[in-house]
């Protein structure tokens, strides 16, 4: 399977915020959209990525200037990140070396996705569920 076939399934849709939004704006996006990452674009570029842990560390180094601090200056720079034709074991050996859960998908240099490491914990389930019914209806003889 492909990040693509997991796209397909569950969508295109970044959430995005520019490097020029506060953290507080941010926090309130990702809360909003119950999601755990921010895609950071600037002129249509991937330019990084604010995570859940990005909100841990600024939190713990100011907590009180959350209104006032850019994204600019506490998202992740040059995230990692994968393309639509790399395959799901690929991307999981990639997050779980880079100890990340959040990957934007890159196609031509433009942002078409992002995955999460549910999504691809997902993936394996259905695929593996897929294998096992197909092995099931071999040993028992139909189709």
């Amino acid at each position: 399977m492909r990040l693509a076939d997991i796209l397909k399934q569950k969508g295109h849709r970044v959430v995005t915020v520019s490097e020029e939004q506060s953290v507080l704006d941010a926090i309130q996006t990702l809360v909003a959209e119950n999601i755990g990452s921010l895609v950071v674009e600037e002129d249509g570029r991937l330019a990084g990525i604010f995570t859940e842990r990005d909100v841990l560390r600024v939190t713990a180094r100011r907590p009180k200037a959350l209104d006032d601090i850019h994204i600019g200056d506490v998202m992740t720079l040059s995230p990692v990140t994968a393309t639509p034709a790399d395959e799901l074991t690929r991307a999981m050996t990639l997050m779980t070396r880079e100890k990340i859960r959040h990957l934007p998908v890159l196609e031509e240099g433009r942002l078409v996705g992002i995955v999460s490491i549910g999504d691809l914990l997902h993936a394996c389930r259905s695929e593996a569920e897929r294998e096992n019914s197909h092995l099931r209806q071999y040993i028992q003889g139909v189709g």
